[in-house]
């Protein structure tokens, strides 16, 4: 009984004082919460005792699960040394040594690291690092950048400027700046009326090459997601993409930044995205796993040209004028450092791949469904898009709400999900033992069929 009272206890104040990220509160202030007390590996537990698988990783962050004794002890020992200390005109030590780190693992020719507190504010960095590159190299006129149009690259007004998600972005259009577009090679729902990868590829790169050719005197860098597109709904770029993206950037003399926030550290099956086409960018982005799903820590990664055009005498300006108070936080650090030391201790990206291969074999089942239009998997980054009619690829109303539909119902079946409208997501720990995953599994499959219906 004193628990239920405490549990009640922490509702009422949740909906009294609370304010949270993509929710309609209103929906909240008449729904059940769930409070999250403590975690376990790949489990969730609520303040009344209940466990719930993290099908999501607490937001695609967490790696390694919760509560891993080798990052609690990084952290623990960090905190005897000194929790924090400005980088401004400073250096630590756990920052020093994750900088070379990340250097010798991240794709060839990224050699400098500017750290930030999340995914959004290393795209904002790396959109100001590259505006600027080009007013110091010389070419003032190279201001504009190119996405594709169903981006998302985080919250922050320069990286909705670089989205395309209208759902996220329009009510801010008056304050974006303005931006080149590229149809998304979505094949499931390319508006070409065709679906094949390869065509759906070339149609995409086409739109791209002929924006490049006509506008590229001013245009600063393109902008991509590499082989998978997050937010948009787990869309999946066909074979190639990204590597004739690459050519064409270079042919045209326009800057390629690759958003791996919430594609490295292992979600596709390898360390980062564009290892699996060879691609090196001219700045990325990393985020999210970077901790291990710990603390808040992200950084952009620039090429030495980049750096290079930033050096100068004090009062040229060419200063990049960009931080904040938390920059290089040395308990994030610390984390992160002990993170990538598990995946070589535990064999990660090894131990991943017979789990990849369960999830695809599982997931064909799937369209057992009929509600299921498509499945979208790279390593242990799934969307399955739901449809109203599988033949005509009708999508469900938005007020149908099927997405939290089949969330609700997962929920009191112990697993945690989180749609992104009607494609429901999975991205589990990447250390989720096969039992779990098969769990995970079930839980998904019968939640989508019991929600789905008729």
């Amino acid at each position: 009984m004193t628990q239920a009272l405490s549990t009640k206890s922490l509702v009422d104040k949740d909906k009294q004082h609370l304010w949270h990220p993509f929710t309609q509160m209103r929906d909240w202030s008449r729904e059940e919460v769930l409070i999250i007390e403590r975690a376990e590996g790949s489990w969730l537990i609520d303040t009344d005792g209940r466990r719930y698988l993290d099908g999501v990783s607490s937001l695609w962050c967490n790696l390694h699960g919760h509560r891993v004794p080798e990052i609690d002890a990084a952290i623990r020992d960090q905190l005897d040394k000194v929790a924090h200390s400005t980088f401004l005109g400073l250096s630590n030590v756990p920052a020093i040594e994750l900088a070379a780190r990340l250097v010798e693992i991240v794709p060839r020719g990224l050699s400098r690291v500017f750290y930030s507190d999340s995914g959004s504010e290393a795209v904002e960095i790396a959109l100001k690092m590259a505006f600027q590159y080009w007013q110091q190299k010389g070419f003032p006129d190279k201001k504009k950048f190119v996405k594709l149009s169903q981006s998302y690259h985080g919250d922050t007004l320069g990286s909705v400027s670089v989205g395309g998600i209208e759902l996220f972005h329009q009510v801010y259009g008056p304050l974006l700046f303005e931006t080149c577009t590229v149809e998304t090679p979505y094949c499931y729902r390319w508006s070409g009326g065709f679906s094949d990868p390869d065509s759906v590829r070339e149609a995409s790169l086409a739109q791209l090459e002929a924006l490049l050719k006509e506008q590229h005197e001013s245009l600063a860098a393109l902008i991509m997601e590499p082989l998978m597109q997050g937010a948009a709904g787990m869309i999946l770029q066909p074979p190639g993409y990204i590597s004739r993206a690459r050519e064409l950037t270079r042919k045209y003399n326009v800057l390629l930044i690759f958003d791996e926030v919430a594609t490295g550290f292992g979600r596709t099956g390898t360390l980062f995205a564009a290892e699996q086409e060879g691609v090196s960018p001219d700045l990325m982005t990393a985020a999210k796993g970077l901790t291990g799903g710990y603390l808040p820590l992200a950084v952009t990664l620039a090429s030495e040209e980049i750096y290079r055009a930033f050096l100068g005498r004090y009062d040229e300006m060419k200063t990049f004028f960009h931080g904040h108070t938390y920059t290089a936080n040395p308990l994030a650090c610390a984390a992160a450092l002990a993170s990538l030391e598990l995946f070589e201790k535990n064999r990660v990206l090894e131990q991943l791949q017979p789990k990849i291969h369960l999830m695809a074999e599982r997931l064909a089942g799937f369209y057992d469904l009929e509600a299921v239009g498509d499945i979208r998997q790279l390593g242990f980054m799934t969307g399955i898009e739901l449809v109203r009619d599988r033949k005509t690829k009708e999508a469900y109303p938005w007020e149908d709400k099927i997405g939290i539909r089949v969330i609700e119902k997962a929920r009191k079946k112990g697993a945690i999900l989180r749609p992104l409208g009607p494609v429901i997501v999975l991205m589990p720990p990447l250390s989720i033992s096969v039992e779990d995953l098969n769990r995970l599994l079930d839980i998904t499959f019968e939640s989508i069929r019991e929600a789905t219906q008729r």
